[in-house]
């Protein structure tokens, strides 16, 4: 049984994927509320028998679900469960809120960066039991990067949302000639910079990266902000952070500001 824990707020795009997996695994092996719970049925007593004989726990975590208590309980529940090696526990990320700190551990479908068809394509590659997927789940990042236009300016926040990350090293990504943006960090004068064009990521990608670094870390409530400007049209399509000397890892790119 593969179980989707939403809210009713988030049904548009949840249904979607619902339909999706009712093609391909039968209605009577999704436990979605529109079709698994009927008139006259006892919510609590479905919602639990829906639980119980669950092997998939997929949780959509929004806004919306996080502020309802009904979904809070199933994906406690699931939780324990799993901890047990009973279910695979899967969240979903459908906007920009911060997963809850139990969630943190797990894996995650980044529906919110990625796009609902490649998210679908992961869910079914989680039931498949094929994770060896070319668009890896994404995992739990103390960074996170918030890009948003500020008049002719194009601005990058670089967030740590939990603790304190010691090294303040970042590869901007464009497809634009570096050498015809401007990058400034905001309210630092001492930094490191260097611009390359043409560089080759390990995942064979070809981009352009625009690199700046300053001295101390980047600590909850104090990001790292830059802000871009060309006369020419262009956009920042990845941010990596430097985890250690040399070796730069993507982190997720929301594209607002953080709220």
């Amino acid at each position: 049984m593969i179980f989707l824990s939403h809210n009713s707020k988030d049904k548009p795009v949840v249904e979607q994927v619902a339909l999706k997996l009712k093609g391909i695994y039968g209605q009577n092996n999704v436990f979605y509320d529109s079709w698994s719970i009927q008139p006259g049925d006892g919510i609590l007593d479905k919602m639990n028998e829906g639980l119980t004989n669950c092997k998939y726990f997929f949780l959509f975590v929004s806004k919306n679900s996080l502020q309802s208590n009904m979904v809070k309980m199933e994906w406690q529940n699931a939780l324990f469960k799993a901890a047990q090696n009973r279910i695979q526990f899967i969240p979903i990320r459908m906007d920009s809120s911060i997963m809850p700190a139990l969630l943190t551990q797990s894996l995650y479908i980044d529906l919110y960066a990625q796009g609902l068809d490649v998210a679908i394509r992961q869910i079914v590659d989680v039931i498949n039991g094929n994770n060896t997927y070319r668009e890896p789940l994404n995992q739990f990042s103390n960074l996170v990067a918030y890009k948003y236009k500020e008049g002719d300016k194009l601005i990058v926040e670089c967030h740590a949302e939990h603790f304190l990350e010691p090294i303040s090293s970042f590869i901007f990504c464009t497809q634009q000639d570096v050498n015809t943006i401007s990058a400034e960090i905001r309210n630092e004068v001492m930094c490191m910079t260097n611009q390359i064009n043409g560089i080759q990521l390990q995942n064979g990608y070809k981009t352009n990266a625009i690199i700046r670094s300053i001295s101390k870390g980047t600590v909850p409530g104090f990001p790292f902000i830059i802000e871009f400007k060309s006369s020419s049209p262009f956009d920042i399509e990845m941010v990596m952070h430097e985890k250690s000397h040399g070796e730069f890892h993507p982190i997720p790119l929301v594209n607002s500001k953080k709220h």
